[in-house]
C-alpha cells in the first residue's frame, strides 16, 4: 500500500497481546494498517497499578511518556540488581530485546499514559513470573 493512513484516537484495536496490569492498544500493525516492519500503540497504566513481568522478544522498544509518572523495572545485568528508571512527560525510554521489565504506576489517582514503537509488525509480548 502507497498511501499515508490516518489512525484516529477511537480507532486503536484492543485485538493485541495483554499484560496484567495495563491497557494496550495498537495503531500502527500489520492487521491494523498493513505494516511490515513496525508496530506502535499505546498503554495506560491505571492509578496504582504494575503491571506484569514480561518482555517483548527480539524487538527493539521505544517508549514515549504522554502523561502522569510511570516507573520502568528491570535488573540490571551489570549488577544483579532491581532497577528502576522514574519517567514523566516528554521522557523517552528504550528497551533493548529480550530484557524482563515491568510498568508501575505509584500515583493513588492519575493514570500513566505512554506511546509504544517497536521494531516488528506485531506486538510480540512474552509474559514472565519474574524478573
Amino acid at each position: 500500500m502507497s498511501r499515508l493512513r490516518l489512525i484516529r484516537a477511537g480507532q486503536l484495536s484492543a485485538d493485541t497481546p495483554q499484560t496484567s496490569g495495563m491497557i494496550r492498544a495498537a495503531a500502527i500493525s500489520g492487521p491494523q494498517v498493513g505494516s511490515q516492519s513496525l508496530w506502535m500503540g499505546t498503554t495506560v497504566l491505571p492509578p496504582g497499578t504494575s503491571s506484569g513481568n514480561h518482555h517483548h522478544g527480539g524487538s527493539e522498544t521505544g517508549i514515549y511518556v504522554v502523561s502522569g509518572h510511570p516507573a520502568f523495572v528491570f535488573r540490571d545485568p551489570a549488577t544483579s540488581e532491581l532497577t528502576r528508571l522514574e519517567t514523566g512527560p516528554g521522557d523517552f525510554v528504550w528497551v533493548p530485546p529480550h530484557v524482563p521489565h515491568r510498568e508501575e504506576n505509584a500515583s493513588p489517582d492519575t493514570e500513566a499514559a505512554v506511546v509504544i514503537a517497536r521494531t516488528t509488525q506485531e506486538a510480540i509480548v512474552v509474559n514472565l513470573d519474574g524478573l
